[in-house]
């Protein structure tokens, strides 16, 4: 998924528009909900064709509520990847955090040294 694809396909206005633009699928949804869950195909799953996002909702009975959730999941999603990120300020280290660093520098290299063999006049 490219930046380009976002940058001149614009956000469809309606959520009609939307959906027009999505493979819509049906499937049972399983799980807890007992049989009728188990016998109706009220879980929907829409992939956007063009950017290839997907999205499953089968949180209520009817398929009408969950294809609505899932138009409103899909908007959030396309509308967080067209988002682009800011862009990142690099601060200056504290003194405080810098002369810390050199005291486990200094630390660390006591220690090493301490691990080398004696030497023959020791």
């Amino acid at each position: 998924m490219s930046d380009s694809v976002f940058d001149f396909e614009p956000m469809p206005k309606s959520s009609r528009d939307l959906l027009t633009e999505c493979d819509i699928q049906t499937f049972k949804a399983g799980g807890k909900g007992g049989q009728y869950q188990n016998k109706t195909e009220s879980a929907v799953r829409l992939v956007h064709r063009s950017t290839g996002v997907t999205v499953i909702c089968r949180d209520e009975r009817s398929q009408y509520l969950n294809k609505s959730r899932c138009l409103e999941r899909l908007e959030q999603k396309l509308r967080k990847l067209r988002e682009k990120p800011k862009p990142r300020i690099a601060t200056k280290i504290p003194r405080a955090e810098k002369t810390k660093r050199k005291l486990i520098k200094k630390r660390v290299g006591v220690k090493k040294s301490l691990r080398k063999r004696p030497g023959i006049e020791e």
